[in-house]
């Protein structure tokens, strides 16, 4: 693992942040709401090209789950993909409060439970969005993808069927998704709380201590195994955000629940080249998702 303290590290990271934010944002084709709240809406991009019909690539964003970071940033992402010609829908869901900050003047993270009843809201109602808002979009070939917080929730939407019972989230069946591809994705919460992954934005999602203990087995992909549904992870080897030995407990947590999980690390790759247009890596990223929705 990368020293976090290492000057070429920090350097290297500093400007692969300000690469992927240079982007402006890119104003979707049309936008649907899933709730009457303002967060729950999906912007849609149709798929250049003119190829009839194309898969659908459902795309969370991340930002720990906190209020500043909404969709804006991964619409740059969003466009890349249905200039590969993906049809793509970008999931915004309720975060962290606005206005309630940390002692450290940080911005809360996460909404318990309305996080989650965002996630599985969107993709309940996506088919019947997509249908009008993306006719070219063929949803039998759904991938789910997501970064960092939102690679958590891409592996949470896979994973509602194999939920406690009694959870109001639960699938009674798998949900019809051709795979999901979780890029530096937050997959395993006790192995990101040891490493303190943003900040304590996990316990803040979750709660305190009995409440983490309790919602975490609701919450925390590493304990949802196994799923049945393609998985692939896509991770930068030198990524500070989200250090790779996440993703790797998350894929040994499934080989132990007898899953195989794909994992792609990529070398001299930090957190944000993996949703960056201009890095090699979001080619990989597109590449990861082709060969599962094709």
């Amino acid at each position: 693992m990368p020293d976090p303290a290492a000057p070429d590290a920090l350097a290297r990271d500093a400007a692969e942040t300000e690469s992927v934010l240079a982007h402006p944002v890119v104003r979707p084709d049309t936008t649907a709401a899933y709730g009457d709240h303002p967060d729950q809406v999906i912007d849609f991009y149709a798929p250049r090209g003119d190829q009839e019909r194309v898969p659908l690539v459902v795309v969370l964003h991340g930002g720990a789950w906190r209020a500043p970071y909404d969709r804006g940033h991964l619409t740059p992402f969003a466009d890349f993909l249905a200039r590969r010609g993906f049809a793509v829908a970008n999931v915004e869901y309720r975060r962290g409060p606005a206005v309630p900050q940390q002692g450290d003047g940080a911005p809360v993270a996460g909404r318990w439970p309305e996080t989650f009843d965002d996630v599985a809201a969107a993709m309940d109602a996506l088919p019947a969005l997509v249908a009008d808002a993306l006719p070219r979009a063929d949803a039998r070939r759904t991938v789910v993808t997501g970064h960092s917080a939102g690679g958590h929730l891409a592996l949470w939407a896979s994973a509602r069927h194999v939920l406690p019972a009694g959870s109001p989230w639960r699938l009674p069946e798998p949900p019809p998704l051709r795979g999901v591809v979780a890029l530096a994705p937050i997959a395993d919460l006790l192995r990101a709380v040891e490493l303190d992954v943003c900040g304590g934005a996990i316990q803040q999602l979750l709660g305190g201590e009995e409440e983490f203990k309790r919602r975490r087995e609701s919450a925390d992909p590493a304990a949802l195994l196994p799923t049945g549904i393609a998985t692939a992870v896509v991770q930068g080897r030198t990524d500070l955000t989200v250090p790779y030995t996440v993703a790797e407990e998350y894929v040994a947590a499934a080989a132990r629940a007898g899953e195989t999980v794909g994992l792609t690390l990529l070398e001299d790759v930090g957190h944000f080249p993996l949703i960056d247009p201009k890095a090699d890596a979001c080619a990989v990223v597109a590449e990861e998702i082709a060969q599962l929705a094709w």
